[in-house]
């Protein structure tokens, strides 16, 4: 039975994958400094557009001319962002209301409060610094995580409890299920670094990188966190082409370690009788592995750049269904327990 909560979850759910796409076509329509300013563009509430507003514009940034198009890819993209959060802020002052009932996810509700707010804060660093990288790349991993804790949530409120059959086979499984979670979300962080250091064409041929299996890279550049300071606009990036090439190279690598853990899941839980989640995950690896080969050919086009963060988002999220399936029968005999428990106390007094 659903619990109350449940349809808002869900609209919370479907509302932060489309921030996680506007996110990402803002990232790379090149509009994440569209306005200078944040929360407002300009100081004003919406993108400036009468005469008199561009010239306020102009007088207040003068080194920052208006783009109309960037500016308003920029501002969608806040105005989504906001309208999630008051959906995340309803759902925790509901779930304070229902602290109470057993089983309810309130800790789970507040924790998304929380990681919003930090959200908004990253949000704000991302236009204050300058895009620098390493505030960029984790403001993308917390959309990813808002994502699947929402998605955790709308599966708990949603009051089905899946009951698959307690085996070793399916321990063996379910380990199997949370390494792949850990590869998938470390995947994930490769390729928010490699796009905000502008490094997904660094190599422009497959199966090789620039003519060779083994180019020139720099690791040490590419993968020092204190080497890129706060300070300079790093719009279009500011790493050398190794330092590039290495994060590209090591995005690479990312990927054929998640396509054979990805493919392993799928193969255990097919011959554990399960093929609908072997067909999930293996159907949204395949069209992110298309898309991911088809951008680097086609050196990265604007729809199939934007469809690979989504198509990435939902691999997440069948892999985190896969998990939480997994972990079913330890929650129903959980729930089970504990009716059990209330009725014998019910029957003492």
């Amino acid at each position: 039975m659903r619990k109350p909560g449940y349809t808002w979850a869900l609209i919370g759910l479907v509302l932060c994958f489309a921030v996680v796409i506007l996110g990402a076509y803002t990232r790379l329509v090149h509009a994440g400094l569209g306005c200078p300013d944040w929360p407002g563009c300009y100081g004003f509430l919406s993108v400036p557009q009468s005469a008199g507003a561009l010239e306020t514009a102009q007088l207040r940034f003068p080194d920052d001319p208006v783009e109309a198009f960037k500016a308003w890819a920029e501002m969608i993209h806040r105005y989504a962002a906001g309208l999630l959060g008051l959906v995340i802020l309803g759902l925790a002052l509901f779930s304070l209301k229902q602290r109470n009932q057993v089983g309810y996810p309130t800790a789970l509700s507040l924790g998304l409060l929380a990681l919003v707010i930090c959200q908004g804060l990253f949000g704000m660093w991302t236009v204050t610094l300058k895009l620098w990288p390493q505030v960029v790349t984790a403001h993308l991993i917390g959309g990813f995580t808002t994502l699947s804790l929402l998605l955790l949530l709308s599966l708990r409120l949603s009051g089905r409890l899946p009951t698959l059959p307690a085996s070793p086979r399916i321990a063996r499984v379910r380990n199997l299920a949370r390494i792949t979670l850990l590869v998938v979300i470390g995947q994930i962080m490769l390729g928010g670094w490699t796009s905000t250091n502008y490094a997904a064409v660094a190599c422009i041929d497959l199966p090789t990188c620039h003519g060779e299996w083994w180019p020139e890279m720099d690791f040490a550049t590419g993968f020092n966190l204190l080497h890129q300071e706060v300070g300079p606009n790093y719009l279009g990036g500011m790493l050398e082409g190794p330092g590039r090439t290495a994060i590209h190279f090591s995005h690479r690598i990312g990927a054929l370690i998640t396509t054979f853990m990805v493919l392993l899941l799928a193969w255990q839980l097919w011959r554990s009788r399960h093929p609908l989640l072997a067909g999930l995950i293996t159907l949204a690896l395949a069209v992110q592995v298309a898309l991911g080969i088809t951008n680097v050919l086609a050196h990265l086009p604007l729809p199939i750049a934007v469809a690979h963060n989504g198509v990435a988002a939902l691999l997440l999220l069948s892999v985190i269904s896969v998990n939480y399936r997994l972990r079913a029968p330890a929650r129903a005999r959980l729930h089970m327990n504990t009716n059990r428990s209330r009725r014998s106390l019910a029957g003492s007094l």
